[in-house]
């Protein structure tokens, strides 16, 4: 019972003891706001102790327990002069405090122009990759490396080799979803905005189209003079949108129209009203009349589609079109990247130079 006594009363003591030493710091702290003109308030929470100094009766600093991971993201861009580039199938919160979202296309051009020393690139590997080819002075820091796209490594040296020792005047066309490596074998690059523009202007005849089957296919539809050769890629994203589903939801809203993106496959793209990159759909739907959309692309677009039109109405397939690569970017990841500076993105020296060249080239044959 005496032991019990000591020990509470020990307790009490320390007790006594903490908050003796809050309130001489509070003190110290209310002092050095008087005699420097700082304006000194605080608070305790959770056995905490939080201030904040007010210059002038101007909020001046904040404990960073108390801003939102946005706030702590905006602070250290500017801190570190960094800018975000996102795709558009990243998250939407991930979009929201980009600089720049938007396709691969809009935003290889982007890379290449700005003048910030770091990109953080909201989007898959090869992404990274081409940030790091069109800005080489430049840091790219990518929020999730193991995010990649399956698509980018769908071909095999031995088919281009092929193809190159059978046709004198070939031309490999290469989808800029592809990896470095793949785009160093290749003589230009393309995105789903550009590819039939760039195709058409090659004096080439005969043309070998890596990796994407789907685009290709469609790019030899929109140029029918040129000999077009496809490989076996595919994203399986795009892949697995089914006819069905989509026929399903016209039946439900008859006055929709149906846009899809040219990675679908062919019985999907049959049935579309305008096939078109992702930023193809978005501009054919700010620039229409109609309010009721049937969309054939990753999920992630919506919150753009929805953005620009508020007043539209957005249908996708019953079994979402979701990629899980784009999706492993979120506002954590990104600001560890801003906060630490790690997971910067690499092209190896072989590669580079033939690869950049493909990109030099895509931008030279878009104008």
């Amino acid at each position: 019972m005496k032991r019990k006594q000591e020990f509470q009363g020990m307790c009490e003591s320390m007790s006594l003891f903490f908050f003796l030493f809050l309130f001489l710091i509070v003190c110290n702290l209310v002092q050095y706001g008087m005699t420097n003109e700082v304006h000194v308030s605080c608070h305790m929470e959770d056995n905490v102790l939080y201030y904040r100094k007010h210059e002038e009766s101007q909020f001046c600093g904040r404990i960073e327990d108390d801003m939102t991971i946005q706030e702590e993201i905006n602070q250290l861009k500017e801190e570190k002069s960094a800018v975000i580039l996102a795709h558009y199938y990243v998250r939407p919160e991930v979009q929201e405090i980009a600089d720049y979202i938007g396709d691969s296309f809009y935003l290889s051009k982007v890379a290449a122009e700005l003048p910030n020393p770091i990109i953080v690139y909201c989007g898959v590997s090869f992404m990274g990759e081409s940030g790091c080819l069109l800005s080489p002075d430049k840091k790219v820091l990518m929020p999730d490396q193991e995010a990649d796209c399956p698509m980018a490594h769908m071909v095999r040296k031995e088919e281009v080799d092929t193809a190159r020792e059978r046709y004198e005047d070939l031309a490999v066309v290469c989808y800029i979803n592809s990896t470095a490596e793949i785009k160093s074998w290749s003589d230009v690059s393309v995105t789903s905005a550009n590819a039939v523009k760039i195709v058409k202007n090659l004096p080439n005849k005969n043309i070998l189209f890596i990796p994407d089957r789907n685009l290709g296919r469609y790019v030899a539809e929109q140029v029918p003079e040129k000999n077009i050769m496809l490989v076996n890629g595919y994203c399986p994203i795009h892949e697995a949108i089914a006819a069905q589903e989509i026929r399903k939801l016209k039946e439900a809203h008859p006055d929709a129209e149906i846009l899809v993106h040219p990675e679908c496959c062919e019985e999907v793209a049959e049935i579309a009203d305008y096939i078109g990159s992702t930023s193809g759909i978005i501009n054919y739907v700010t620039a229409s009349e109609r309010r009721e959309w049937i969309i054939g692309t990753e999920v992630g677009v919506r919150y753009e589609l929805e953005k620009r039109n508020p007043d539209n109405i957005f249908y996708f397939p019953e079994t979402e079109p979701v990629c899980g690569d784009m999706k492993r970017i979120t506002l954590e990841k990104v600001l560890e990247v801003l906060k630490s500076g790690k997971n910067q993105a690499a092209v190896a020296e072989e590669q580079a130079d033939a690869a950049k060249l493909t990109l030099s080239r895509m931008l030279e044959l878009s104008i």
